[in-house]
């Protein structure tokens, strides 16, 4: 499996942001030095996470960032969508290109299944159980795996709940 540091740190960000947020709004710069992330990398991943409606910006002294939901309603999986880092399980390109010279491997199709079933432990995590280390994986609530499938996006593949 293979998450790169852009989903690993947009989650660590929104984590250390609801931590922070009851004090009022949060700087990219205060993250930024809590997290070890470059500055300019966070402006790249909050401008993505606010056009997918996580947080808000506010404007002005005093300015930063908030939770644009409640930590109860982000997923894990809404964080890592909206700064579109799939969570790839196969070597291949759109489900071909990469497995074995053009031609899907024998085992595409486990490595396919596993990475649905990441997106729903993923979809089913919430911000809240991570900032409140309320995880608990016998306490996780799976959605039904029909309610996932792989949708095509551009050039790579998705992994998105049927709404």
């Amino acid at each position: 499996m293979r998450l790169t540091s852009k989903g690993r740190y947009a989650v660590s960000a929104m984590v250390d942001l609801n931590k922070q947020q009851e004090n009022g709004p949060v700087t990219l710069a205060a993250i930024s030095d809590r997290q070890f992330i470059s500055l300019s990398y966070l402006e790249q991943l909050f401008r993505r996470l606010r056009e997918n409606g996580l947080v808000r910006s506010v404007r002005g002294p005093g300015g930063g960032y908030l939770l644009a939901k409640g930590d109860d309603e982000i997923s894990v999986a809404d964080i890592i969508r909206a700064v579109n880092e799939p969570v790839h399980t196969t070597m291949c390109e759109n489900g071909v290109r990469g497995c074995h010279r053009g031609n899907r491997c024998d085992t595409h199709e486990l490595w396919e299944a596993l990475g649905l079933h990441i997106y729903r432990f993923l979809d089913a995590v919430t911000l809240a159980q991570v900032c409140d280390k309320s995880l608990q994986l016998e306490l996780i609530e799976l959605a039904n795996v029909g309610d996932y499938r792989l949708t095509p996006r551009s050039e790579e593949l998705a992994i998105k709940a049927i709404p």
